[in-house]
Formats: C-alpha cells, structure tokens, sequence
C-alpha cells in the first residue's frame, strides 16, 4: 500500500496505541527438550517462522478445532523446522509468494467494484468474493479470472454490498458525517487519534457532538485509498485521549500494546453504530475494491459492522489491531468486514505510540 508524508513536526497520537514488541524464532538444538505446543499466544513465533521459511510456507494460522497454530510448508524438510518450533505443520500445494501472484494477476484483470481477494490459509486458495452488484459482463470477467488460476483460487458471493461505513449522526463528526474514533495516539510534543481515511477524506475540522459545537481539531493524514487511516491532531485540551476503548455499557478496555493480526485470531469491533460486536479474522493482507478504489493490506473477518463504525476500534484483549474500513451485510443478517491495521501507520510514523 502506498504511504503519506506527515507533519514536519512531530505528531502526537491521541488513542492509545502500544508499542509492538518483536519476538525472535528460536531454533532448539538436538540436545533440547521438545518445545511446548504453540497454541494461540504463540501466533507472533509461528508467523515469524512461516515467514523465516519464505518461499517454503504460505502462511500460519490458529486452528478452529484444537486451537494450536498451524504453519504452512511446501516440503519436508519445512515440516521438520516447524514441528521443532512447537507448531503444527501442514503440506500444501502453494507457497505465500505463488498466491500472492495469483492474488496480483486477478487484481489486474478484474479489480471490478465490489469484490474483494484474501487468502484462505486453511484451504491453500486465493477467494475472491463478490458482492450482489457484479452481475452479468462484470461477472464473467471475475468468473474467467478465477478460473485461469486454477485450484488456486475460488469464487465466492455475499449478500449486499461492500461500501464504506460511514453515515451521519454521532460519536466523531465532520461537518458532513459522522465516524468512529480507532485509538488515541501521541508523539513527544502532541496527541492524535487515527481513525479511517475515508472519513477523514471528507472532513478537515472534526467535533465530539453532532451539533459541530465543541472542536476535538484537524485532519493532518488523509490515506484513501490504497491504504484507509486518517490522522487528526487534538486541538482543544478539554477533550479527553485516554488510552482506551470504549465497550457500550460495559466500561472500557485499556489497550497496552498494538499487535498483526493473524487467521484464527478471537477479535471484537467497537463503533458508534452498533456498539461492540465480536468475531474472527478469517484472512489477513486482504484487498476489497470499493466504487471509490481499492484498498489493500487489509484485515478480513466475519465481524459485523454498519454505517457510522467506519474508523472504530479492532482489538483482541489490550491489544490493538486496526480500524474499520468497509464491508457488506449488516448486523442483523452478518456479514463481511475489512479492516486498515494499526501497525501499518505505526510503521509508516515511527514517531508516533500509544496514548
């Protein structure tokens, strides 16, 4: 995805973001005990490992069924380093580099509004997944793009449509919509908070209440699309940035760190529409084409969202994982929701922390 150039100065973020903290593989020695099973605290070392194999993995993943992490391999003597690390190994037929050029070509031919590809780890497929709106000549690109892939890719439909969600009525406004604040963030001198970039597209000067009468300040990063974040600097003192989420009529949840979220992985959703909704990431470094463009890089989960949580809070505990981007259905009949992850505006302004 691409990037935006910040402030000169250094910019505070106003929700609280946690540093990310880095674990290293550790490979035993024969001499070694064998290491305790990986379950789902040991997603960062089974992703760290999947990716130290490269070519030779496509991805690991926390299965459903026995809650340990699975990491992908293509070959033997792949499935031996994994099992030395604690994880489970399974044979497949594509690394993460063949389906991400799969994932590419697809994208090129048929980057048609309302649909979307993610990987589908358990099933060793790139999915492509389109909404009601593609129909006839639209369709069968999508269907002949498909099929040149192969077993490597599938097509799937969903109900409705993927769009932004972003309405009018309350939680953070511009003069013309409504959002939902991520996570307050800070620099040395400053604070932000970082919401979604199709919000902060459409609005420079953003207020705590649907009357525009009490400022919260100004829009400094607009990224959409390609990417979908948005930074904007507390101006007015009196408004408070703690360091935490708000969960509806059930308190709030303090947020400690920021994380990557990972296939399998128990999250929850909160936003100014529908309160706190809960679920699970179903493909990471996702990509959806919105009618107005395409957004990569994204986070993809069965959580349900609607109209006005664009831009609220992915977390899983303390851990904060990213914003609401998009998505289709709603939260009575469920759905598909995409969302930008913290970490990459982290990685992007290194300046910037936690509240």
């Amino acid at each position: 995805m691409r990037s935006t150039s910040f402030s000169a100065r250094r910019a505070a973020v106003i929700l609280a973001a946690p540093v990310l903290l880095l674990g290293s593989v550790l490979w035993p020695s024969a001499a070694q005990a064998a290491p305790a099973p990986l379950h789902a605290d040991g997603a960062a070392t089974a992703t760290a490992l999947a990716s130290k194999l490269g070519a030779k993995s496509a991805g690991a993943y926390l299965d459903a069924s026995s809650g340990r992490m699975v990491v992908t391999v293509t070959d033997s003597a792949a499935a031996d380093q994994v099992r030395a690390a604690g994880a489970v190994a399974k044979t497949v037929k594509y690394s993460a580099t063949q389906l991400d050029a799969v994932t590419a070509k697809i994208e090129k031919a048929a980057a048609i509004p309302g649909t979307a590809r993610s990987t589908d780890l358990t099933t060793n497929q790139v999915v492509v997944t389109v909404d009601s709106t593609v129909t006839g000549a639209r369709l069968d690109t999508v269907k002949a793009a498909v099929a040149a892939a192969g077993d490597a890719a599938r097509l799937e439909h969903t109900a409705g449509q993927f769009s932004l969600r972003i309405a009018g009525g309350q939680a953070i406004y511009s003069s013309s919509s409504r959002c939902s604040l991520g996570f307050n963030v800070r620099t040395a001198t400053a604070y932000y908070f970082v919401t979604a970039g199709h919000c902060t597209n459409g609005g420079a000067t953003w207020y705590t209440n649907s009357s525009r009468s009490t400022v919260i300040g100004a829009r400094v990063v607009s990224s959409f699309p390609g990417n979908d974040y948005g930074i904007v600097r507390f101006d007015n003192a009196s408004v408070p940035h703690p360091s935490q989420v708000y969960l509806y009529g059930a308190g709030n949840r303090t947020i400690t760190s920021v994380g990557n979220a990972f296939s399998g992985q128990s999250v929850q959703r909160s936003g100014s529409t529908t309160g706190v909704r809960g679920g699970t990431v179903t493909a990471v470094n996702a990509s959806v084409t919105y009618p107005q463009g395409t957004v990569s890089g994204l986070i993809r989960t069965n959580v349900c969202a609607e109209p006005g949580d664009s831009g609220g809070s992915l977390f899983s505990g303390s851990v904060a994982l990213g914003m609401t981007s998009g998505g289709s259905g709603n939260c009575s009949s469920g759905g598909t929701t995409f969302f930008q992850p913290l970490n990459e505006v982290f990685s992007t302004y290194t300046n910037l922390t936690l509240a």
